[in-house]
């Protein structure tokens, strides 16, 4: 499947892969660098934020390049859409590698005036991802012709969810820059992060569904079965959602997102790995 993506693939789309495989590979690197150096797992100041963002941001980079095939857009809007959404990825991870290497917080500094404007920059790329996805959400709720229902569905769930994530995003910058103004700044550290794991839990269901989709039509299902698939698929990554993140605004106990995860886990795993199986002796 890789191949026929990358055959398939516009020219603007196959900069946009790359751009994420090289993000990707930073991701991993700093990962290496997280485990000789070592240092704290968690606070504003580790190298995990350099191996998190690297990967996240390409990891989402290439699952945008793909999943926009099968949104309707013109050759200049698909352009213009991938090309800032890949200068905005770029921009994100760089600074905050920068920072972790200066050993420095990334996000809420404004000790300096160079990390104010960092601050202020990953603020304003955080601004020009919504405005993308945004566009491409309502894109893809627009008919797209050729393509299948359950692929239409996937795509368009798996983009709602990531506007749930970049809104809770949005929430954690908006509180800490609150306390950061109110002359906190620890707190803000304390606060920004607060809904950290409900922003992972909806990250990316853009990727997940559609490569289920997508293996579902290996497999010669009808498409009436593969739409009831995607969709009970779809209600799953919706409940572990808000487990996460009523857990996480509440502070609750993480047993129930523990097992909600965990069912969740578990039926994606046993439902892929039937589809590739269904699919290969088809």
């Amino acid at each position: 499947m890789p191949h026929e993506i990358w055959a398939g693939a516009r020219r603007v789309e196959r900069v946009v892969y790359v751009t994420g495989v090289v993000l990707m590979v930073s991701g991993v690197v700093h990962l290496g660098v997280f485990a000789v150096d070592g240092g704290p797992r968690e606070g504003p100041v580790s190298w995990r934020k350099a191996v998190t963002f690297g990967l996240s941001f390409g990891l989402t980079l290439v699952t945008i390049a793909w999943v926009s095939s099968y949104v309707r857009l013109s050759g200049r809007a698909r352009t213009v859409l991938l090309g800032a959404f890949t200068v905005a990825c770029v921009l994100e991870t760089a600074l905050v590698t920068t920072q972790a290497w200066r050993r420095v917080p990334s996000h809420f500094d404004l000790e300096t005036p160079f990390d104010g404007t960092v601050a202020r920059t990953l603020a304003a790329g955080g601004a020009l991802i919504v405005a993308v996805i945004a566009a491409l959400t309502v894109a893809a709720f627009r008919a797209a012709p050729g393509v299948a229902p359950s692929m239409r569905l996937a795509v368009r769930a798996g983009f709602v969810f990531l506007d749930v994530a970049l809104l809770i995003g949005v929430v954690m910058i908006v509180r800490g820059m609150t306390a950061v103004f109110g002359g906190d700044q620890e707190r803000a550290y304390a606060v920004g992060g607060f809904l950290k794991a409900a922003h992972a839990a909806t990250m990316h269901e853009i990727l997940v569904l559609p490569l289920l989709a997508r293996l579902l039509a290996a497999t010669g299902r009808s498409e009436a079965r593969r739409v009831r698939t995607v969709t009970a698929l779809t209600a799953l990554c919706a409940v572990a959602a808000s487990a996460v993140t009523v857990e996480s605004a509440t502070e609750m106990s993480s047993s129930l997102v523990t097992a909600t995860l965990s069912v969740l886990i578990a039926t994606t795993a046993l439902t892929l790995a039937e589809t590739v199986w269904a699919g290969w002796h088809h």
